[in-house]
């Protein structure tokens, strides 16, 4: 699977979705609790009044059969994979609550917030995930370097 050769077709299609959720979980996620917000400001975030985090059972998978196979080969959804960020939204499967992880999830949304919008970070995020994959991304290495371990 390509996504160099496959990314002109699915990028619309993933920030469509990816606002879809953003906006969803603004809707019926939680405010952040004071930790929360303190480290969200750790992590730069301009706005933590804006985050909106949502503890669920399963992270949701595009319909799109296509985009729901490419993010899953890629490492950005799948069964392995313990929350995500889209914008001021965050959601995170339950039991995967920790420090780390929340610090990362925040790190991501200060890149949102560099960005300016869902759209304009996801035109990077899956430009850097096509040219050398996800663990080496460099969005991706800048939230995993940002994470906390214990506070």
């Amino acid at each position: 699977m390509n996504l160099k050769q496959l990314l002109p077709q699915l990028r619309p299609q993933a920030i469509e979705w990816a606002e879809s959720q953003a906006d969803q979980i603004a809707v019926y996620g939680e405010p952040l609790n004071g930790l929360a917000t303190k480290i969200a400001l750790k992590m730069g975030v301009k706005q933590p009044e804006l985050i909106r985090i949502a503890f669920v059972n399963d992270l949701p998978l595009p319909h799109e059969q296509l985009l729901r196979d490419v993010a899953v080969h890629t490492g950005l959804l799948g069964p392995n994979i313990a929350g995500i960020t889209f914008g001021h939204s965050v959601l995170i499967r339950q039991g995967h609550g920790n420090i780390r992880l929340l610090s990362h999830e925040l790190r991501h949304v200060q890149q949102y917030e560099h960005y300016g919008s869902v759209a304009a970070f996801l035109n990077d995020y899956l430009q850097q995930i096509a040219e050398v994959g996800y663990e080496k991304a460099p969005l991706e290495l800048d939230a995993r370097n940002h994470e906390i371990i214990d506070v």
